[in-house]
């Protein structure tokens, strides 16, 4: 009888502290939301920014244009020519001049990339209904800093790592793993310089460090509810 009340209670203790660490998780992801004006992304329809890429001491303008729902196309000037990637809502795409005037379909990493780049509230919010999971997977303490750690897995299976600062409850950086040339790496994403648009607060710069090299994305010109056509968005005939 003893050993039965036991084997009980240590059932109930764990129901409860799966229940404690959902709660927790859902806390962390309402203070996130509620810091970035999660309800203001919600509310808007399309969004724009025109940013600077530095890579290897060179400056390359970007443009970006995320329409909902799930649609979005960034645009590189390398030297004079536009490398092109974009999501219609169904496929992805690109060209890239180096590799060939005609457009690429994407697939794969590149492909899932890409849709999580069309979503314009983010992984995070909503992530069940998206077919994702996420899990609290405790502190970490990075350059100072007390970070919240959110182990996020996308309907597609690749994991990536949200460091969420236990202060701001802003995020701090993302790992994850991509594949990319035929290799799969891990790149880091650490946000910085956050600022206020319309009462959304993003990153207005993003350091991204592979083992290839380092990149820096500087935002210089944000705007939201712009008209976009959806002509844009859809690849070129072959």
């Amino acid at each position: 009888m003893k050993k039965l009340v036991i084997t009980s209670l240590a059932i109930f203790m764990a129901a409860l502290m799966n229940v404690t660490s959902a709660q927790t998780l859902q806390e962390v992801l309402e203070k996130h939301f509620k810091a970035i004006g999660q309800e203001q992304l919600i509310a808007a329809n399309s969004f724009y920014v025109k940013a600077k890429v530095s890579q290897m001491g060179m400056d390359l303008p970007m443009e970006m244009k995320i329409k909902k729902p799930g649609k979005f196309v960034t645009t590189i000037d390398f030297q004079g020519q536009k490398i092109i990637t974009a999501f219609d809502g169904e496929k992805g795409w690109m060209i890239n001049p180096m590799m060939g005037a005609e457009p690429q379909d994407l697939t794969g990493d590149q492909l899932a990339q890409a849709q999580s780049q069309a979503d314009m509230e983010g992984e995070l919010y909503n992530f069940e209904a998206k077919g994702g999971s996420a899990e609290l997977a405790g502190k970490v303490t990075i350059e100072g800093k007390e970070l919240f750690r959110i182990k996020y897995t996308g309907k597609d299976g690749n994991v990536k790592d949200y460091f969420i600062d236990a202060k701001t409850y802003l995020i701090d950086r993302v790992k994850a793993k991509v594949s990319a040339q035929g290799q799969t790496v891990e790149i880091e994403q650490i946000m910085g310089d956050y600022k206020t648009t319309d009462g959304i607060t993003m990153a207005m710069k993003i350091d991204q460090k592979t083992p290839m090299g380092s990149v820096s994305i500087i935002m210089e010109e944000v705007k939201m509810n712009q008209n976009f056509d959806d002509a844009i968005f859809k690849s070129p005939a072959k």
